[in-house]
């Protein structure tokens, strides 16, 4: 496993669940990474689909001492970059080009791509990924197909995202080759809208207590 991918684990180690959320209004930011990391989530994913993104991301880094902020949805290397430089811990991709691997490559900040083929895994394993982004996981076969790439490619790890939920993610962690799913469920948008932050909290420290089998 390369030395970023243990990085990144080693971020994430313990976090059954990374909460995979878009922040309409900046000012929401730092009380909602609060809430999560009181309730035991303090690894998060800001996805760039907002205006407010990379402030909210700055915010966080910079007044949230307890959180481990990344960010997500990040399609080019100026987005990787300025992620990076907005205080991301850990950026993260729906898939893998030439250029973010290059970019990434020249960067200190861990990066998990996404993949789904076994075409794109072993691709990204041979550029010495181990711990790869399963993106859309529910969509492109889920748990099932998971499981069915356990064998094969033993040594590449996952995070599911996409279509997980409270329901079914119990079915991903326990799969060999998951280490952690990502989902928004834990901060629905009516309750970060209203700052329902205790409510967000309560969800957290529920998901925080879905951990792998032993």
């Amino acid at each position: 496993m390369s030395n970023k991918s243990e990085k990144l684990m080693s971020l994430l180690a313990g976090q059954p669940v990374i909460p995979v959320l878009r922040i309409a209004d900046v000012k929401q930011a730092a009380p909602l990474a609060r809430a999560l990391a009181r309730g035991g989530l303090p690894a998060i994913e800001i996805t760039l689909r907002t205006p407010d993104a990379l402030e909210a991301i700055r915010r966080v880094a910079g007044e949230v001492e307890e959180a481990i902020v990344g960010s997500g949805t990040i399609l080019d290397p100026a987005q990787f970059d300025a992620a990076a430089q907005a205080g991301s811990r850990f950026i993260v991709s729906p898939g893998l080009t030439k250029e973010l691997l290059k970019v990434s490559s020249d960067s200190d900040v861990p990066f998990l791509p996404g993949a789904i083929t076994p075409g794109e895994v072993m691709a990204a394993r041979q550029a010495g990924l181990s711990f790869l982004k399963f993106f859309p996981a529910e969509q492109a076969g889920g748990a099932a197909f998971l499981k069915a790439l356990a064998s094969p490619i033993a040594d590449v790890k996952f995070c599911p995202t996409g279509g997980v939920s409270a329901a079914n993610a119990s079915g991903y962690l326990g799969l060999p080759n998951v280490i952690c799913v990502g989902g928004s469920w834990v901060a629905p948008d009516d309750l970060v809208e209203n700052g329902e932050w205790d409510r967000i909290e309560e969800l957290a420290r529920k998901a925080a207590g879905l951990r792998k089998p032993a």
